[in-house]
């Protein structure tokens, strides 16, 4: 079977979850060719996984401090340029178009009627999952942003609903340090995220962001632009986690049994239903807002034990291979079947 495989590019949870696909996908009999869209081609980094991948420009939000920019947004998202984007595409000769919330690829397989599957923590927000902020704005955008015959979503958990476990792929604990704690706040502004951190110098805060502030931090900041080894590698050891509300990176949290701290993208109503997901499971600490106070009650909470999430990614294509693609609820009951979830979560 030939894949095209249309990725959401912005952040780095779409490509987190795409990675553990590609490993899945090159132990299969399938042909695949990736597609990128959301940022510039030199934005993407650690990209070998994927090939010689194509870049479109797409759609995506626009942020400024921490917040969704909704004139950004605007002037960013042309619908010509978007429009001829899709026209351009061409898919014939594919057999399946496999979707992570990527709108070119997803209209193109509409528009050229060849069959998609949609792959995507967005896919599991159509269902009464835990919500909030929910519009009618944001209905018509997980519905219409990418569309897909089917449309597969993943959440940390399945709230009863036909929706796969996350896609996760991090390394093994070999050593914790509980006073090393890694930052992940691409949203925010250098300056802001120094001075949440500066007053506890009892603590190592390992940051990663794609700007460097413009004073040099205190010793114990050790600031990193990203790197994706270095950043599992840290994520391995460290003994907790601060970051924005995307979905893979508390994903990961959760799988290595790293407590949680998360502050969402204001306006952006995925991350704050993520917020909302982990507040009722009690899996997270949150911050609407950079908080000293919320950082200084968070650093004194226990661990949490590991929630061991089964190799989705192998699954599923085994799934893809059966060709019975309307039928997803025993591919998702089979891997939860293999969970253990916290007690509190049930």
């Amino acid at each position: 079977m030939k894949i095209l495989y249309g990725v959401q590019g912005t952040g780095n949870g779409h490509l987190s979850r795409a990675r553990v696909m590609a490993k899945a996908l090159a132990n299969s009999d399938n042909e695949v060719d990736f597609l990128f869209s959301g940022r510039k081609r030199e934005q993407f980094f650690d990209m070998q996984a994927f090939g010689d991948f194509q870049v479109k420009q797409g759609l995506t939000f626009v942020t400024h401090a921490g917040s969704i920019s909704v004139p950004k947004t605007l002037k960013y998202n042309l619908p010509p340029r978007f429009w001829g984007e899709i026209r351009e595409l061409d898919l014939s000769g594919y057999d399946l178009v496999l979707n992570d919330f990527e709108p070119v690829s997803a209209w193109a397989a509409r528009r050229q009627k060849v069959p998609s599957i949609g792959i995507s923590h967005q896919a599991a927000l159509r269902f009464p999952v835990p919500k909030v902020g929910n519009t009618w704005w944001n209905e018509m955008l997980l519905n219409y942003f990418a569309p897909a015959d089917v449309a597969l979503g993943c959440h940390w958990h399945h709230f009863g609903f036909p929706i796969l476990p996350p896609f996760v792929d991090v390394d093994r604990v070999q050593a914790e340090h509980s006073h090393d704690i890694l930052v992940y706040l691409p949203f925010e502004a250098p300056a802001d995220i120094v001075a949440l951190l500066a007053p506890f110098d009892g603590y190592r805060f390992l940051v990663y962001h794609a700007a460097a502030p413009a004073q040099t931090p205190p010793e114990h900041i050790v600031w990193h632009g990203f790197n994706r080894e270095g950043f599992r590698a840290d994520m391995a050891q460290c003994g907790g986690v601060i970051g924005n509300a995307g979905f893979e990176l508390a994903s990961e949290a959760l799988t290595l049994g790293k407590k949680l701290l998360v502050k969402p993208l204001i306006g952006q109503f995925e991350q704050l239903s993520n917020v909302a997901a982990l507040q009722l499971l009690g899996a997270a600490h949150s911050m609407m807002h950079l908080s000293q106070d919320a950082l200084r009650h968070w650093l004194k909470a226990p661990q949490p034990r590991p929630v061991a999430y089964p190799g989705v990614g192998d699954a599923l294509v085994d799934w893809l291979k059966g060709g019975n693609w309307h039928d997803s609820r025993s591919l998702c009951d089979g891997l939860w079947a293999q969970v253990d979830l916290p007690e509190t979560w049930r």
